[in-house]
């Protein structure tokens, strides 16, 4: 079987690994000139982690990244705790795992290369045509393919070649990478976050290092609406800081090291699935399949374990019962964690006055009530749900 894989991400380069390694023809397509990751820091969880384990690149991520075994979160005005989550006891066996995208791209990248994934640069996808039971991939300024038993689409939230249309969310967040001060109090085996009711949610992630940089790292993020986004742009910075500091005093020595505002990379999300994630001789997966906030951490998780489902579906069986097998697979552990997304979300980011109270009088008193820290902990460790149902 021969197959293509469109896009040099998270999923993408998972998928080759996993696939060239049981002896497939692989040929991976990106339109870099160059091998190199876009964004900031994000949480690995156990789910995730497993993959990273079973395609032989768990140990240089955890050489890069930072265990956190908890998330802490304070409503600013009143200092009341809102979010308390253990991934279990300290130093034990269950964590997430805060690591930068070019830390576990350069982790990802060396794993497939081990493997030997052909990898062609330079070629930006536009298309695809099906032909005599093949799919050829058309490229900008590049002859089309040759032709492929089948195409996995890993472009992510902007593939021209999905057909999801996903509604954009009113809010996103501002995203930096900034070294871990030494004079913070801060922890480093924990994600801290403060809310100002659900307007502002701000955050500082550990994210360990970088490749060629020994200094340990921290993402700090800041939730803003879409629309807000070129008004903060063109505000002085100093005053969105001091806005920041007032609210969070903590956050000064990390906010000290932004010196402009292109220090800080605006995300932008949006919500939705595709039912059917294939056709004839092509499957989307990740982002270009299932889009969701992060307020659950779980984006890279998903692509991860959408790889390693389809992975091993293509193992056991043809093709088009395979793809049909992978959907099946992921769908519960997909729309339950985007439902529950869907719900947490407005309650963190949104202009609602009801919701964040709710969420400091009542969500949050009974999130430290028996049982619900145990849902709690399955939930962000991202097995709430069988992330592999009828693959085990």
């Amino acid at each position: 079987m021969k197959i293509a894989i469109l896009g040099a991400g998270v999923a993408g380069l998972t998928a080759a690994t996993l696939l060239s390694r049981a002896g497939r023809d692989i040929t991976l397509y990106d339109q870099f000139i160059a091998p190199a990751p876009v964004g900031s820091g994000l949480v690995v969880q156990p789910v995730g982690l497993k993959v990273l384990r079973e395609i032989g690149a768990a140990d240089l991520a955890l050489t890069y990244g930072a265990p956190g075994y908890r998330m802490e979160g304070f409503e600013v005005g009143r200092g009341r705790k809102i979010l308390n989550v253990s991934y279990g006891p300290d130093g034990g066996a269950n964590f997430g795992l805060g690591i930068h995208r070019a830390s576990l791209f350069d982790t990802l990248l060396k794993t497939a290369q081990s493997h030997g994934v052909q990898i062609i640069s330079s070629h930006c996808v536009t298309g695809t045509s099906f032909e005599n039971g093949k799919r050829h991939v058309m490229f900008e300024a590049q002859p089309p393919s040759a032709p492929y038993d089948l195409v996995i689409d890993t472009l992510g939230a902007g593939s021209p070649l999905s057909p999801l249309r996903a509604k954009p969310l009113e809010y996103g967040a501002i995203w930096g990478t900034v070294d871990w001060p030494t004079s913070s109090v801060q922890k480093y085996d924990q994600l801290s976050q403060r809310y100002n009711r659900a307007r502002n949610m701000i955050g500082i992630l550990p994210i360990g290092t970088l490749p060629n940089d020994p200094i340990r790292k921290a993402t700090i993020f800041w939730s803003l609406p879409v629309a807000d986004y070129q008004t903060w742009r063109d505000a002085p910075l100093e005053s969105w800081k001091a806005d920041a500091v007032q609210l969070w005093p903590e956050m000064e020595p990390f906010l000290a090291q932004i010196d402009q505002h292109d220090d800080m990379t605006m995300a932008r999300y949006s919500h939705g699935t595709l039912r059917k994630p294939y056709g004839d001789g092509i499957v989307h997966i990740g982002d270009a399949a299932h889009r969701a906030s992060p307020q659950l951490g779980q984006g890279a998780n998903m692509a991860l374990l959408d790889a390693y489902a389809l992975a091993t579906c293509l193992d056991r069986f043809d093709l088009q019962p395979a793809l049909a097998a992978y959907t099946k697979s992921r769908r519960l552990h997909v729309e339950s964690y985007q439902m529950m997304s869907k719900l947490f979300t407005p309650m963190y980011q949104s202009n609602s006055q009801v919701l964040p109270f709710l969420r400091d009088w009542l969500l949050a008193p009974a999130s430290f009530l028996p049982p619900m820290p145990s849902i709690l902990r399955t939930l962000v460790r991202g097995s709430l749900v069988n992330p592999h149902r009828g693959l085990d």
